[in-house]
């Protein structure tokens, strides 16, 4: 059974989680209309309102479970911005940049993150009163979860298999002909990233490159 101090930072653990995967879908859409494509703006996606983004089983059911059942990997995901593509001015450019824009915002969460997060670890020392200590130990946490979380959506997002924004990229840097051919995976893209998962895969990716950027950012 979990007691209320876990739950309590399971809640702490999901307001960078909503967070990062609402800024990772914003990014996508903004991109997408600052290079001539206003879907997103018309659905209106281009807002910072969580509730407009989240989705229930990637945004609270899955990362929940991970964390319930000890998983090293935490990670939700959002509803994905519509895009269309065709309106964009340089399509094959354009689509690079709006792909690799929600990794980019989660960087840049990731980098800010770990900045505050070794200034409040520098400064902390200076307080002294109970509740402002309990105050700043909550945000370290968040900041800390905040950096775990946006390296791995960064990382996760950019490998190539659909519907991952990494195949995007992929397809785009293909020759033509060799782009059509992937295009032809997509459809079973689930699938394959079910057991790219479930085969370790995955994991291996986290431990070699998403987890050592968050010790960089972290390191003491």
């Amino acid at each position: 059974m979990y007691n209320n101090f876990e739950i309590f930072k399971i809640v702490l653990m999901m307001v960078p989680l909503i967070l990062s995967v609402t800024i990772h879908e914003v990014a996508h859409g903004y991109a997408a209309y600052r290079l001539g494509d206003n879907t997103a703006k018309l659905a209106g996606r281009l807002t910072l309102n969580p509730l407009k983004h989240l989705d229930l089983v990637g945004s609270f059911i899955l990362p929940v479970m991970l964390k319930l059942v000890g998983s090293s990997v935490i990670f939700g995901y959002a509803k994905p911005v519509p895009v269309n593509f065709t309106n964009l001015k340089n399509f094959k450019k354009d689509t690079i940049i709006v792909a690799f824009a929600g990794a980019a915002a989660n960087i840049c969460l990731a980098l800010i993150s770990g900045a505050l997060f070794h200034f409040i670890m520098q400064y902390e020392g200076n307080f002294h009163d109970p509740g402002t200590i309990s105050i700043l130990a909550n945000i370290v946490y968040m900041l800390y979860f905040s950096v775990f979380i946006n390296v791995i959506l960064a990382v996760f997002n950019l490998i190539p298999i659909p519907p991952l924004d990494g195949s995007r990229i992929l397809a785009m840097l293909l020759p033509h002909p060799m782009r059509i051919q992937f295009a032809r995976i997509e459809r079973f893209g689930m699938i394959i990233l079910i057991i790219f998962m479930f085969s370790g895969l995955l994991n291996k990716i986290i431990d070699y490159v998403a987890m050592p950027i968050v010790s960089f950012l972290l390191r003491s």
